[in-house]
């Protein structure tokens, strides 16, 4: 699960600290920002499982583990 204060602060992290998100918004110019800013808020917003005063969202990833014989 995704724990965050709120969209803004999920977006806020991920755009400093996650090269692909920070390369998105560095290629788009200050109207395409604010477009996938919003985006990214209402996806996050719908899937929200806490309401408007945090952000608690479901993730999924793959783990993969090889072991060598």
């Amino acid at each position: 699960m995704f724990r965050y204060l709120s969209a803004a602060h999920w977006i806020d992290l991920f755009r400093r600290f996650y090269g692909p998100l920070h390369k998105a918004f560095a290629a788009l110019d200050a109207a395409g920002q604010q477009a996938l800013h919003a985006a990214l808020v209402e996806l996050l917003e719908r899937h929200n499982r806490r309401g408007r005063d945090t952000l608690l969202v479901p993730s999924e990833y793959l783990e993969v583990v090889i072991e060598r014989a």
